[in-house]
């Protein structure tokens, strides 16, 4: 799995001009599966995701975690994060096919909210908007063969 995750102050995302999901302070996650994934993958990536520590604390450092700040997560299905860009035009194939995809994306929201947060999403697989105001700006990737 893949994860694009911002430190935001807000966040939001939309569905045909209606917001289905926002968050204030917190995290947006934009998640990606790919074709060899299992629930594994997806509660680990969760626990990574839900205890980095990128929030500064007193001394300006980056050294809390999301429940320390009192964060939200907004978590929107991303499956372009596995695109093959040797040529100009991006290929999916490397993404997981959407019967493997959408239950391990439900399993991220899932295990991130049995771990006490409060969490937002998007569609899996419609067509969104997302908007987002990122603090810092702080972005990580995570990649669960490397994390």
């Amino acid at each position: 799995m893949r994860a694009v995750v911002t430190r935001v102050s807000e966040a939001s995302v939309a569905i045909d001009g209606n917001i289905v999901g926002t968050i204030g302070k917190g995290l947006l996650v934009l998640l990606g599966v790919g074709p060899d994934d299992t629930e594994k993958e997806a509660n680990h990536l969760a626990e990574k995701i839900c205890n980095v520590r990128i929030f500064t604390d007193e001394n300006d450092k980056m050294n809390l975690a999301l429940d320390k700040v009192g964060g939200e997560l907004l978590i929107v299905s991303q499956f372009t994060l596995y695109a093959d860009l040797k040529s100009r035009r991006p290929g999916f194939s490397k993404a997981a096919k959407p019967d493997i995809a959408k239950p391990l994306y439900e399993l991220v929201i899932d295990a991130c909210r049995a771990r006490g947060f409060h969490v937002e999403h998007g569609e899996f697989g419609a067509d969104m908007k997302v908007s987002s105001i990122n603090d810092g700006p702080v972005t990580l990737l995570f990649d669960t063969d490397e994390v």
